[in-house]
């Protein structure tokens, strides 16, 4: 492994792209330290630390950031939420499926609309933090507003987290451009990785507090995290492979020999996406809830208890068979290894193979997305019921730091293999 780093410096643009991602990342955290003027820090974090449930929840997934309500304090949920948004419009909307089907052109106008969608999602929610901490909170047993509210005062503090919302995005797309690619993967990633020691204190200490052991905080927060991460990467290997026949074909006076291969179907076709997905739309709830107070209780039930644990569960599921299908449609499949004069063995080309295709998927994409949300809820459950009170940190933030380090690991990989050198998983 120690040989790979070194490779990946001696390459210039690998270095570059690397160094590059290193000094976004950086701007990022300096970013997300940054509180926006006219705010009562302390008070904010003492409301987010003895409240947790639905603050704790977008704090964690903002890296931090929230709890000062820094530059970067909405993190990068609302790009997330406009881009599930986006994936569901494209598959009922025939105007915006035209242009996904016109290849770079059309995916340009599609990522144009999301970066709008992106905005008024983030300007909205920016109004419901200014108007919600501008009230008067109980904290610590005293009445304090967050924000003194002036119209000036608010309207700066909304365009500078709307602002930080849109900076965020560049960022995000530099890295995918110019980076090491898979940027909002990576901000996402780096965020998760900052609340990682401040939530495992909280796990230590809540232990402590209620078994009055500190080691068996740590025993069961690295034995839950270690069996996590091996079974991140079990499933992530997992494939289902379909032998692939292709006939022998005569184009002018060449004959190209047939030969047999296999088309690989991963059990876990869509990654951590689910999990994102998943977690924005539990999300969405509280944004409205800042807007419609009616709602507060019930975005409350759905990031904590039984009701989370069920409805997360169901929504994986759900985003799992979404996802599978809008990455690998089987009658586009079908056509494709029509084309090209392939066929599965025993199966007819065409609309046979199509069927033959979704059978298959359902079939391994039921366990698949199963065993995802058995593995983003188990550490939940467990951290649950030994002390912490806190529920965002488990499986989902494990699988989505194991699943972006092993997209990230592949990239550079396939990177160095293409200029002749051994990678992280050879």
């Amino acid at each position: 492994m120690l040989r790979t780093f070194r490779n990946i410096f001696k390459v210039e643009d690998l270095r570059r792209k690397l160094l590059f991602t290193l000094l976004i990342i950086l701007l990022y955290r300096v970013g997300s330290a940054i509180p926006s003027p006219g705010v009562n820090t302390q008070a904010l974090q003492k409301l987010i630390q003895e409240g947790g449930g639905v603050l704790g929840f977008l704090n964690f997934f903002s890296g931090g950031a929230l709890s000062h309500l820094a530059i970067f304090g909405l993190g990068i949920m609302p790009y997330i939420t406009a881009a599930i948004i986006m994936e569901m419009l494209v598959a009922v909307i025939p105007k915006l499926k035209e242009w996904q089907e016109e290849g770079e052109s059309g995916r340009r106008k599609i990522t144009q609309v999301t970066r709008y969608l992106t905005l008024g999602l983030a300007l909205m929610q920016s109004i419901g933090l200014v108007w919600q901490f501008s009230r008067w909170q109980s904290i610590g047993g005293e009445s304090i507003r967050i924000i003194e509210f002036t119209w000036m005062k608010g309207i700066v503090v909304i365009l500078t987290l709307t602002a930080g919302m849109a900076l965020l995005m560049w960022f995000g797309e530099l890295i995918t451009e110019r980076g090491i690619g898979n940027g909002m993967s990576i901000l996402i990633f780096v965020s998760i990785i900052a609340r990682v020691p401040v939530e495992f204190k909280n796990l230590i200490t809540n232990t402590e507090l209620r078994y009055g052991n500190i080691a068996y905080g740590i025993v069961i927060s690295a034995v839950m995290s270690l069996a996590v991460i091996l079974a991140v990467i079990y499933l992530d290997q997992g494939e289902r492979r379909i032998p692939v026949q292709y006939a022998k074909q005569i184009r002018g006076r060449r004959m190209t020999m047939g030969g047999t291969t296999y088309l690989p179907l991963k059990i876990n076709t869509s990654g951590v996406i689910p999990i994102i997905f998943a977690s924005s739309v539990i999300y969405f709830p509280t944004m409205l809830a800042q807007f419609i107070p009616a709602l507060t209780g019930v975005a409350t039930r759905l990031s904590q208890g039984w009701l989370y644990f069920v409805v997360y569960t169901l929504l994986i599921i759900f985003f799992a068979y979404f996802y599978t299908y809008i990455v690998f449609d089987p009658f586009t499949q079908a056509e494709h290894l029509k084309k090209y004069g392939a066929f599965v063995p025993g199966i007819r080309p065409g609309t046979p193979t199509a069927v033959y295709f979704g059978k298959v998927i359902n079939r391994i994409t039921l366990p698949g997305s199963i065993s995802l949300a058995a593995i983003a809820l188990l550490p939940a459950v467990m951290f649950y019921f030994f002390g912490t009170r806190e529920i965002p940190f488990g499986g989902a933030a494990i699988m989505i730091i194991v699943g972006v380090a092993l997209e990230t690991m592949k990239q550079i990989e396939a990177q160095l293999q293409m200029r002749h050198y051994e990678g992280f998983l050879r």
